[in-house]
Parts: structure tokens; sequence; C-alpha cells
């Protein structure tokens, strides 16, 4: 017996119309509204899937006046499913202020797994460490650009940018943390879908004549064990009796460094006391 909710978030494909799942189309024929961004191209996924339920707009403009709409469309008995133009609700896109209203009223909430960008992404890319920070869209000046990357730069940084101004944005990147190590990913599912893995004055090179199609970004993370700064705080926590195990927690207190790396780096790179 599969348990009903009243509102469904349901991830739709980011660019492959195959990549949905059986139990996200058996929804979306079962609900009697889908809240959508943009009608016009879910509609061309419910035509593909011969889904006829009634389509209603929801997007970051119209969140506020939309949210009585569907508060009252549940209290009369009927169930919603929430999809954005592509992959998964509230990664990026709108969704919060339905949840938090329909939760309020005590309205019962579930999401669907499926495509999204990021873990499509991420999931081809090889790195050491499993963690990582999204950022969402990274932000559009230098200086905005500088203070993310700057204050995440001991992690995998992973955001979105759009084709227009994605080599501007490296540009910007490789002035304040030099010519680091990148995976960009573009036209993910699609037909022309590329990963490039490499510095970023190659992958520029390589995108110079231009670039198309929805970005995804990750800036790999800088190792403790090359910056002469850190080592500097190590090497002075050191001098002052502190053992690898308390510079680690001061420093990553301090500074957001990440613990473990700092006390690798005190450990392997300093004599304990």
């Amino acid at each position: 017996m599969v348990r009903e909710f009243d509102l469904y978030i349901v991830p739709t494909p980011i660019g492959n119309i195959q990549d949905i799942t059986l139990r996200a189309i058996e929804v979306l024929k079962s609900v009697d509204i889908i809240a959508c961004e943009d009608t016009r191209i879910t509609q061309k996924l419910l035509n593909h899937y011969d889904i006829k339920t009634k389509c209603v707009s929801y997007h970051k403009y119209n969140e506020h006046e939309r949210v009585n709409l569907f508060i009252n469309e549940l209290s009369s008995g009927n169930k919603i499913a929430l999809v954005s133009d592509a992959g998964t609700p509230m990664i990026c896109d709108p969704g919060s202020i339905l949840i938090s209203e329909v939760l309020r009223h005590g309205f019962s909430v579930t999401s669907l797994p499926g495509a999204c960008a990021v873990t499509t992404f991420l999931s081809q890319i090889a790195r050491d460490d499993e963690k990582f920070v999204f950022v969402g869209f990274i932000p559009r000046t230098a200086k905005q650009i500088e203070a993310v990357v700057t204050k995440y730069k001991f992690e995998n940084i992973v955001f979105y940018d759009s084709p227009e101004r994605i080599l501007k944005t490296l540009k910007a990147i490789q002035l304040c943390r030099g010519n680091i190590k990148i995976a960009l990913g573009r036209e993910l599912s699609k037909l022309f879908e590329e990963v490039v893995v490499n510095d970023i004055e190659t992958v520029t090179e390589h995108f110079k004549d231009g670039i198309k199609g929805e970005i995804v970004c990750m800036l790999y993370a800088e190792t403790l064990s090359t910056n002469l700064e850190i080592a500097d705080k190590i090497s002075i926590l050191k001098s002052k009796g502190f053992k690898s195990k308390e510079i680690s927690i001061i420093l990553s207190s301090l500074f957001k460094y990440n613990k473990n790396e700092i006390y690798k780096a005190a450990l392997n790179n300093f004599k304990e006391n």
C-alpha cells in the first residue's frame, strides 16, 4: 500500500526528457494540480507522457500570491505536485514559501528522488574528499566572488553559472585563487554534454570561442600542505606549546579551516613538543 501525501515535490529531467522516474509520471498524472515555473516548458513534458493534469504557474515573482490558492485547493481535498523547469525543486528553484505554508497548515509533504544537476555532475568527477560546499548561483561581482571562493578555499566548491558569465567568473576566481584545478560541466544529459577537468587557464582556453548550455562548476579544494600562511599559524601555536589536536580546533574555529587537514599538517610537518 502506497501512502498518499498532499504536496509532492517532483524532479523533472535536466535535459534528456527520458530522465524521469515511473513514480514521477504516476504522481503527475494522479494529482489535481501541477505547480510549475513556466507552464509552457512543463506542458512539453506533460504532452510527451500524455499527462492531462492542470498546470498553474508558480515562480519567484508570484510565490506569495499563489500560496492562498494552493492552500485552498489542499483544504478542498485536492493534491498538488510542485515541479521546476528542470531538475529538483528547491535546489536554486522556488518552493520554500509554499512548503512552509503547507506544513504550517497541517498538510503533508514528500519529495521524490530524481534528476539534479549537482549530483549528476559530481557523480562523474573524481575527487579525494566527498565533502563539498554548494553555493547555488555564484555572485556576479568580482568582490562577491572573491569572498565566496576565499571563504571556502579548503573545500570543494560547487556552483551554477550562466554561459554568458562563466568565463568572466573564472577570470575573477583566478585573480584571487590562482590557476587552480576546476571541473566544468555543460549540457548535462544532453547530446552535446561536456565535462572538462583541468586548471583555469586550460579550461578557459578550451572555451575561448564561447560556451553554450547550463553550467555546473567545481573548484577543487586547496591543500594545507602548500599554504604558507597556515603553516606559519601552526608554527606559532606549536612554539607556544599547543598540541596538534588543540591547534586543529583553534584554527578551524577561528578561520573555518578543515579541522582534519589542519591536524594532519600539524602532525606531519611539525614535531610534537
